[in-house]
């Protein structure tokens, strides 16, 4: 007796989807060994003719209309690929309407939407799985639904931009501006030509909101995360951080606190001992403090299309068992709670603070007043280069609350002597 057939669709053949084709035709026998029933790539829908004609499949699995693939009787398993919130959003809505299991590596819309599609999902008796949502082809989603709901999460901290990475870690290795660094990495492939959602922030912002509604069971939004690009660090920022036993990295942080969900994506100097430092060029990796596990980290690729398709393709074997052993309602995901969201006003950090000063009488003095005033303690102050006939000073407070911080500091910089637009980075805790 034969396996069972399990039919897939595929909505979108850009970059991430030509990788799963290829995938899948280079892997589907090794796939089908390893199951106790088949896949079959059905179809595939994109607009574009010629990318299309590039995936070289059979002239008639190929469409250049979604609707060929989301309401096929035939197809079991829808997977999106076209990236953005709409239509993405309305196709998978349409397609579990339709009694289809749906794989997305859709992060945008999952941020704002996912878990709308998931209670529809749920609804329906079907499932929608997301595992390359976040870190690519890091094994991550599913061990954060599975492996840890015995335990309780403190803390979820993630480079989860490979292109601020491969940043960051050019900089320091090689000396590399900013501008220099991010135009290589759009040479690479590792940046879009349009860099914003990543080095705003935006794209690591969308991740955290995922893990969060895993992690700590409460309603993340999007808009309650605070943001911060990288724009502002430069060369020197990464040598002082080197210098002083720190490197930087653009930090997606998650915590669960009394008063609610604090939630923030920002440059953060990381103690070069910490796991998180070593991390380099276009990996990712999200570090989780734990309860009883204490520790864990998951670690690799975090985008391109071999390690995506990787966790694309799982996710569908994951689809194709609840449809052969007949899993109604496979949605692992609790109900969200309510929560309410810490300002990061009220959080606590350590801060990093690099200026420009007039290089005479009084005006350290006035620096420690303005600081003192606020209760704002200074673990180290370093002076050791000058830019003109200006001193460039460094500054490493002591734990402080972040309200109390930016006070002194408008009282700093309201100082004549001090040149405005300071580097400003906290420090890891």
């Amino acid at each position: 007796m034969g396996k069972e057939l399990v039919k897939v669709g595929l909505v979108g053949a850009g970059t991430i989807g030509k990788g799963v084709v290829d995938l899948y035709r280079r892997n589907i026998n090794l796939i089908n060994n390893r199951i106790d029933f088949e896949l079959s790539l059905e179809k595939v829908a994109d607009r574009d003719q010629s990318r299309l004609q590039a995936l070289g499949l059979d002239e008639k699995k190929l469409t250049t209309e979604a609707a060929d693939v989301l309401d096929d009787p035939q197809i079991e398993v829808v997977i999106e690929l076209i990236g953005g919130i709409e239509p993405a959003r309305s196709f998978i809505a349409r397609a579990l309407e339709n009694g289809k299991h749906v794989v997305t590596a859709n992060k945008d819309m999952m941020a704002h939407h996912g878990w709308d599609l998931i209670s529809l999902a749920r609804e329906k008796n079907l499932n929608i799985f997301y595992e390359a949502s976040v870190g690519g082809g890091i094994p991550l989603i599913r061990p954060l639904k599975h492996n840890l709901v015995a335990d309780r999460v403190r803390r979820v901290l993630g480079i989860v931009n490979g292109t601020t990475n491969y940043i960051f870690t050019r900089m320091d290795r090689d000396d590399l501006s900013l501008e220099d660094a991010l135009s290589e990495a759009q040479r690479l492939g590792f940046a879009e030509a349009d860099p914003t959602n990543d080095v705003e922030g935006l794209d690591a912002a969308y991740k955290l909101v995922i893990m969060a509604n895993l992690v700590f069971g409460k309603k993340a939004v999007f808009d309650q995360v605070h943001i911060e690009g990288i724009k502002g660090v430069t060369y020197e920022d990464i040598s002082y951080a080197r210098e002083i036993g720190y490197t930087i990295k653009l930090l997606a942080i998650g915590e669960e606190l009394p008063e609610g969900l604090a939630l923030r994506v920002h440059p953060a100097l990381v103690p070069l001992e910490h796991p998180l430092a070593s991390v380099r060029n276009e990996l990712n990796a999200v570090f989780i403090e734990c309860e009883a596990a204490k520790e864990l980290m998951f670690y690799g690729p975090g985008a391109g299309p071999m390690p995506t398709a990787a966790a694309i393709l799982s996710d569908v074997v994951e689809a194709g068992r609840c449809i052969r052993f007949n899993i109604a309602n496979g949605v692992v995901e609790r109900e969200l709670q309510d929560t309410g969201f810490v300002p990061v006003g009220a959080l606590e950090a350590r801060f990093y603070l690099r200026f420009l000063v007039e290089d005479r009488a009084g005006v350290f003095a006035s620096l420690a007043n303005a600081f003192a005033d606020e209760g704002v303690s200074l673990d180290m102050i370093i002076q050791k280069r000058r830019v003109g006939d200006l001193a460039e000073v460094v500054l490493v407070t002591h734990q402080v609350k972040e309200e109390a911080f930016h006070r002194a500091l408008n009282k700093v910089t309201d100082i004549s002597a001090i040149q405005p637009n300071p580097s400003i980075i906290r420090l890891l805790n």
